[in-house]
């Protein structure tokens, strides 16, 4: 059995992922989903990785999972633990020099064709019970961008089995865009499933399958 680390994105909680625990647990597996400190001005994301490192503990047979922002956090936990698999869900995907501030020029996001959405349930939350939606709304946290200036701070990617799993109908990061990011950076393909951008709280049975299959997948 494995214990996947879930790590959540920006302005969120651990909460996030609790319908994602809740079908990997009933299988057998570990999980954590620790809060990272998004809203301390003084943590950047060598303190986010610190965060999961240290729920992590003494736990074994890991798998990484970052979502959106938290893909710039999973690579550097990763950097720091023995981990069997990085998973990149619905992802950013940091390389040498980004910031999360300078990720949008650098993968020339606004180039990308998509439609604009101001209110933030049809931008985030597409396809998530509405009841859902407005749970996470109140659960969220501000996001402090004191240190999101600050280059990302590995050179190279972790040397980790990575994989991207897309969201199809995801209108943050539409599937094109990370297509695109993923072949660029990674040279990898991403898997894809259905839902939006907050995909573990519409399709938790689906993301639970993927990542379950990819604990299963032997060693390269």
């Amino acid at each position: 059995m494995a214990t996947f680390v879930l790590i959540h994105g920006a302005s969120d909680v651990g909460w996030y992922w609790h319908l994602v625990e809740a079908e990997l647990r009933s299988r057998g597996h570990d999980t954590l989903a620790p809060d990272l400190p998004c809203e301390d001005d003084a943590a950047g994301l060598p303190e986010y990785a610190r965060a999961v490192v240290d729920a992590i503990g003494s736990r074994r047979d890991l798998v990484v999972v970052g979502q959106s922002l938290g893909g710039f956090t999973a690579p550097l936990v990763c950097d720091c633990v023995a981990a069997d698999a990085l998973v990149l869900l619905a992802p950013m995907i940091p390389a040498p020099g980004d910031s999360p501030d300078s990720y949008w020029t650098n993968t020339r996001y606004a180039t990308e064709d998509r439609e604009q959405y101001d209110d933030p349930i049809e931008l985030f939350y597409n396809g998530v019970p509405s009841d859902l939606a407005a749970e996470a709304l109140i659960k969220g946290r501000g996001q402090s961008e004191a240190r999101m200036g600050e280059p990302w701070p590995l050179d190279a990617w972790p040397n980790v089995r990575t994989h991207v799993l897309l969201a199809r109908d995801d209108r943050l990061f539409p599937a094109p865009f990370v297509r695109r990011v993923s072949k660029q950076r990674l040279g990898i393909t991403p898997d894809e499933i259905d839902g939006g951008h907050c995909v573990a709280l519409s399709h938790p049975q689906q993301v639970a399958d993927k990542l379950e299959s990819y604990a299963a997948t032997p060693p390269e």
